[in-house]
């Protein structure tokens, strides 16, 4: 079964480096798919900030044709071991908005899921250089709307030169993360995200953008000294 993970990992600035320059592919770890390698930023920081851009805080994003190749990349790889002395969490692909070519072959949909069960959340953009400066100042107030959210457990977001940019978030319900979508949370100008959706439908900030929904299914390991980051993983 295809399965995706989501990985947190501090690493050395060599490992990191690397990474980021020659990122693992399905030729050097075999059942890999596709794996997208990004450098944490800090959500709503200053766009002129060391936290910005964590050049030694990695974030992975990837796709596995079983749950053994993962297992194997953890062990094998030599990315794998920085992975694995972090925290990551594995997950059933449920849905996507757009697509990317990184990414082909998922249905729009693949399955159902209780409104109330914890939900994650990732997108994927290949930017439009010029349009960053704009993506940025629509979009750092969204920074801070998920970030603060009382349904996010975890929200970060990632950036791979020249173009890439990445978010992950783990929601206590799939209700609460359409509340913020659609504009309808009880927090303070609610409406930041369905704004700057407003303004990307009328001149798009990406070459490539889509949205992706899992089920999460297992979480190994700590992050910021913390573990339990999906609600309820006791239960998963």
């Amino acid at each position: 079964m295809t399965i995706h993970s989501f990985h947190l990992a501090e690493v050395s600035r060599r490992t990191g480096a690397r990474a980021l320059l020659r990122p693992p592919t399905p030729a050097t770890a075999p059942g890999l798919d596709h794996l997208e390698c990004l450098s944490l930023m800090r959500l709503g920081a200053p766009v002129v900030s060391p936290d910005r851009l964590q050049l030694r805080r990695l974030a992975v994003f990837a796709q596995w044709q079983e749950e053994a190749a993962l297992d194997r990349f953890l062990v094998r790889d030599p990315l794998g071991p920085s992975l694995a002395a972090g925290w990551h969490v594995r997950m059933e692909y449920l849905r996507r908005w757009s697509s990317l070519a990184a990414f082909p072959g998922l249905p729009v949909r693949s399955g159902t899921w209780d409104q109330d069960k914890q939900v994650v959340a990732v997108t994927l953009a290949r930017m439009r250089t010029p349009e960053i400066p704009r993506f940025l100042r629509h979009g750092r107030p969204v920074e801070r709307l998920v970030r603060d959210h009382p349904g996010v457990s975890l929200a970060v977001a990632a950036f791979r030169p020249p173009r890439t940019i990445s978010t992950f978030t783990v929601w206590h319900s799939t209700r609460q993360m359409l509340e913020m979508v659609h504009g309808r949370s009880s927090v303070p100008d609610p409406t930041r995200h369905a704004d700057a959706m407003r303004e990307r439908e009328r001149r798009d900030f990406h070459h490539e953008f889509a949205t992706f929904r899992f089920r999460p299914l297992s979480e190994h390991g700590s992050w910021d000294g913390a573990t339990g980051l999906v609600p309820d993983s006791h239960a998963l």
